[in-house]
C-alpha cells in the first residue's frame, strides 16, 4: 500500500534534514509523526519515526550541550544556499570572487579566509547565495562550517591542481566529513535509519586547470583515488566533476550552470489584481514541483490563509487561466492571487 505522504509531512522532513540541533531534530520528528497518514502502508515508517524520537530524546537527556550547537547564523538569501569548502590555498576565495564579485580577500598564500563570508551569485534574474568558509586544516572543518553544510542546498568541495598533495588533502576532508552526521553525496537526503544523519548534494571542483601540470596531476590524482577507502572511492565517482580556473574564469560558466541545474528552481512573477503589469524585478524562486499555495505562503501568510483562487499566465496554461492552490507552478509563470 502506498504511503501517500502529504506536503506537510514532506516539508517537515525537509526541515528535519536542515535541523542543526537535537532540539530542532526532535521537534521535526514529532511534526513528521503527527502529519504522517495513519494506515497499514505507513506502519513501518511510523515505527521508525517513534524509534528516532526515542533515540533523540535519550541523546537530548544525555547531552549537556543540547542547546544550539553553533552560534553562527547566516540568513538564507536568493534561490539557494551553496557552500565552498577546501584545503588551504585551494582557491576558495578566488572562486567566490569569480562567482559573486564579493570582496572576499584573495591571495596566493594559505589561510586568507578566516571567517564565513556570504555573497550573491547572479544568474539571469535570480541570485544564489554562496558562502566561502575557512580552510580545512589537516582535513578538519570547524563545527560552524559543518552546521552550514548541513543546512545548505549544495556543497562545492574544491580540489587543488596546483599541489602534489591535492588528492591527499581532498581525501582527508572527505574522510573527516563522512565520519560524522553531516555527510556529502550525489544528492541531498535524510538517513531514515540513523538519527541526525543527513547528506548534502555535492559537486567536486578541481581548481587551477590553467597550470601546465594540471592534466598530468589530475591523472595522477585519479590513480591515487583507486587505492583509497572504498566508501570514499564510491563518493568521488558518484558526484559530478568540474575542472576550472577560478583565476582565469575558465570553466566557471559551466560550474554556474551546474549549480543552477542542481538547485532546480523555477521563477514565479506576481501580479496585483489592481495593476496592469507583473513585477518582473523580484521573482520568487521555488523548487520545481512546488504548488501555488506554497508560493502564496512565501509572499505572505495572510495571502495563503485567505487564498481563493489565482489567474495564471504561462507556457503550460492559456493566458489568464483560473487555478486552485494545488496548481504546480512552472518557470516564468505570472500569477495573480485572489483572496476571500
Amino acid at each position: 500500500m502506498p504511503a501517500n505522504l502529504t506536503h506537510r509531512y514532506l516539508n517537515a522532513e525537509k526541515a528535519y534534514r536542515k535541523a542543526s540541533t537535537l532540539v530542532e531534530e526532535l521537534e521535526c520528528l514529532n511534526l513528521m509523526l503527527r502529519e504522517l497518514p495513519k494506515h497499514k502502508g505507513t506502519d513501518k515508517l511510523q515505527a521508525e519515526l517513534k524509534r528516532k524520537i526515542s533515540r533523540a530524546k535519550l541523546a537530548l537527556e544525555k547531552s549537556s550541550m543540547a542547546s544550539a550547537r553553533s552560534n553562527l547564523k547566516i540568513p538564507r538569501q536568493g534561490a539557494g544556499q551553496v557552500v565552498i569548502i577546501g584545503a588551504p590555498n585551494s582557491g576558495k576565495s578566488q572562486l567566490m570572487a569569480s562567482l559573486t564579485g564579493a570582496n572576499s580577500e584573495v591571495a596566493s598564500y594559505p589561510y586568507t579566509t578566516r571567517s564565513h563570508l556570504p555573497g550573491l551569485m547572479p544568474w539571469e534574474d535570480l541570485f544564489v547565495q554562496i558562502i566561502d568558509t575557512p580552510p580545512a586544516l589537516s582535513g578538519v572543518l570547524s563545527q560552524d562550517t559543518l552546521e552550514i553544510i548541513r543546512a545548505a542546498d549544495l556543497v562545492l568541495i574544491l580540489g587543488d591542481l596546483g599541489s602534489d598533495e591535492g588528492a591527499e588533502e581532498l581525501l582527508k576532508i572527505l574522510s573527516e566529513i563522512q565520519g560524522g552526521k553531516t555527510r556529502l553525496g550525489c544528492q541531498s537526503s535524510i538517513d531514515r535509519d540513523q538519527v541526525g544523519v543527513t547528506t548534502t548534494h555535492t559537486l567536486l571542483v578541481w581548481n587551477k586547470d590553467d597550470l601546465l601540470e594540471a592534466n598530468d596531476r589530475l591523472d595522477f590524482f585519479q590513480e591515487t583515488f583507486k587505492v583509497a577507502d572504498q566508501a570514499l572511492q564510491r563518493l568521488i565517482t558518484s558526484v559530478s566533476l568540474f575542472t576550472i580556473s577560478a583565476a582565469t574564469g575558465h570553466g566557471v560558466v559551466g560550474l554556474t550552470n551546474g549549480i543552477i541545474q542542481v538547485l532546480d528552481v523555477v521563477r514565479v512573477y506576481t501580479k496585483h489584481p489592481l495593476q496592469k503589469d507583473p513585477d518582473y524585478e523580484k521573482p520568487y524562486a521555488v523548487k520545481r514541483g512546488t504548488c501555488l499555495i506554497e508560493v502564496a505562503k512565501l509572499i505572505h501568510q495572510d495571502l495563503a490563509r485567505d487564498f481563493r483562487s489565482a489567474r495564471v499566465w504561462g507556457t503550460q496554461v492559456h493566458d489568464g487561466t483560473t487555478v486552485k492552490g494545488d496548481y504546480v507552478v512552472h518557470d516564468k509563470d505570472i500569477v495573480e492571487i485572489l483572496t476571500h
